[in-house]
């Protein structure tokens, strides 16, 4: 485990490879499991700002799911997480021509249509980030549905950290993410 300012990251995200194969998983991490994607309370504004520029990309039925239940829910164990059709896809989702899964927040973004690019739990995954009482957790999430990013990782010799080099400046600054590298040098 290292320890930079704040957070303890686990020997996963600088050991394990990881670049995302969307030609093979399909995007499945928009689809699968129990909740949309972990939300901070300080996303809230910008998913309520994006769902009128998003509905473009959207299907009839994630449109009505936001207009009817809202962009994200809180749920029983009082997480924020994005809203999702059916309990399945992420809401905010959209199938591409090539039928891959995309995120419309961060499609209005590359288009210049919001500041905001997408929640930053989608941005760091496969890194889940502990809050802990001291200090953030930040643990490398294995999950069967990413083995083809894990492959290709390997292939291209990208450990999880250095694939997360944009969302991990983002969420933690460039000076951290420096004193990481030099950590992970040693």
């Amino acid at each position: 485990m290292i320890e930079v300012g704040k957070t303890l990251i686990s020997d996963d995200v600088i050991e394990e490879a990881f670049v995302c194969d969307l030609t093979k998983c399909k995007g499945a991490c928009c689809v699968e499991g129990d909740l949309g994607a972990p939300l901070l309370e300080d996303e809230l504004e910008e998913i309520d700002k994006v769902i009128d520029l998003v509905k473009p990309y959207l299907s009839k039925e994630a449109i009505e799911v936001l207009e009817k239940e809202g962009g994200y829910l809180l749920d029983e164990d009082g997480d924020l997480s994005t809203t999702t059709i059916d309990g399945k896809e992420c809401a905010f989702a959209f199938y591409d021509t090539d039928k891959v899964l995309k995120c419309s927040i961060e499609q209005a973004y590359k288009e210049g249509k919001t500041d905001f690019k997408k929640p930053i739990s989608c941005h760091l995954y496969p890194i889940r980030v502990a809050k802990l009482p001291e200090f953030e957790a930040l643990n490398y999430d294995r999950w069967q549905i990413c083995s083809p990013a894990c492959d290709l990782g390997k292939e291209l010799k990208v450990p999880v950290y250095k694939f997360l080099k944009e969302a991990l400046i983002r969420k933690y600054g460039e000076a951290w993410y420096s004193e990481l590298e030099e950590k992970v040098s040693k």
